[in-house]
């Protein structure tokens, strides 16, 4: 007996596809109606603002302030009386003579003029520069300057070891060691001048003054051939014996 059916026609052999696809619209139509939403018209408007309501707005006025009239103005000043003066006083003309000579005119002789020599400069060298120092007496034969320069040296110091009273500084109630800065100027005679002294006592400085005023007069220093005036600087150290 032969089957009625035919065998390629199966409905059931293509079912999972049809429900896949099928599950897949349900899906898709679940979800768009999910999110679907819908606006009233009344929430959208946001109508029109009237601008011309908010600008008539008037403000009271609570207080007018009067401002006051300005000050009348002053009087015309009185206008001054001017006098008028006679000018009776006559002017002399000034008349200027003429400087010019006439070839008849004499020449008066013009004595002659005395010119006074100006006054030399007292120019100042100081005492390791000078080309020819200041010389000490007792030192005219040493030779050369720096020879001169040292017997000067050393005669002083022994004329003030010699003359200075170094007891002083203990009647002055001084102790230790003691040191005095003298500062003086050979000038172009060879005299002692501008005598300065600096020490930690004033008796010591007049000590030291009158010491210095003391010395002989030298040979005076030469620079150029020429006579100056030589600063010469001292130093005075002694130690107190207590």
């Amino acid at each position: 007996m032969e089957p009625k059916k035919n065998t390629k026609s199966d409905v059931g052999r293509n079912s999972s596809i049809y429900f896949s696809v099928g599950l897949a619209l349900m899906l898709l139509l679940t979800n768009l109606a999910i999110n679907y939403k819908t606006y009233d018209k009344e929430a959208i408007d946001i109508g029109m603002i009237n601008m011309d309501d908010e600008l008539e707005e008037e403000i009271p006025i609570t207080e007018q302030l009067q401002t006051p009239p300005p000050p009348p103005p002053p009087p015309p000043a009185a206008p001054e009386v001017i006098e008028i003066v006679k000018d009776e006083e006559e002017v002399k003309e000034t008349v200027i003579e003429s400087s010019e000579t006439s070839q008849e005119e004499e020449i008066a002789e013009v004595e002659d003029v005395v010119v006074e020599a100006a006054p030399e400069e007292d120019l100042e060298v100081p005492f390791a520069v000078i080309e020819n120092v200041p010389v000490f007496p007792g030192c005219e034969n040493e030779a050369g300057n720096n020879a001169k320069k040292q017997c000067m040296s050393d005669k002083i110091a022994q004329f003030v070891n010699k003359k200075f009273n170094t007891e002083l500084a203990s009647e002055l109630g001084l102790s230790g060691k003691q040191r005095i800065s003298v500062i003086f100027k050979i000038d172009k005679s060879g005299a002692i001048t501008n005598i300065q002294a600096r020490a930690p006592h004033p008796g010591l400085e007049k000590e030291a003054q009158r010491v210095i005023g003391l010395l002989p007069k030298m040979k005076p220093g030469k620079q150029r051939g020429k006579a100056v005036t030589v600063p010469y600087s001292l130093p005075i150290l002694f130690q107190v014996q207590d």
